[in-house]
């Protein structure tokens, strides 16, 4: 069983749900007297996430990654447009057009 103090469960509230969901129990404490005690519901309804999702879930709430929401980007999967040729590309291919 975690031991965790109202501040930190406050800041950090969604760790220590997904212990509970996990199947840990928290106590909880105000200046080193427990005062609750967060537990499994013995019944759930929901089905639990796998530690992929929890993973990902957790580094999302952290803000280490932010995950996508399915739609993507049409910029990002159409080619770059070609812009206008420099100078320097010019003589470039002028010079392999002359051979010299």
């Amino acid at each position: 069983m975690k031991s965790v103090r109202i501040s930190q469960l406050k800041n950090e509230l969604s760790r220590f749900l997904d212990l509970v969901r996990s199947g840990e129990s928290v106590l909880v404490l105000d200046r080193d007297t427990p005062i609750a005690r967060i537990e499994p519901v013995a019944a759930q309804t929901a089905s639990p996430q796998t530690d992929e999702e929890a993973w990902l879930a957790d580094l999302d709430r952290r803000g280490i990654i932010r995950r996508g929401r399915g739609r993507r980007l049409r910029s990002l999967l159409e080619p770059f447009p070609a812009g206008p040729a420099s100078g320097v590309l010019d003589a470039l291919l002028e010079e392999r057009r002359s051979g010299r």
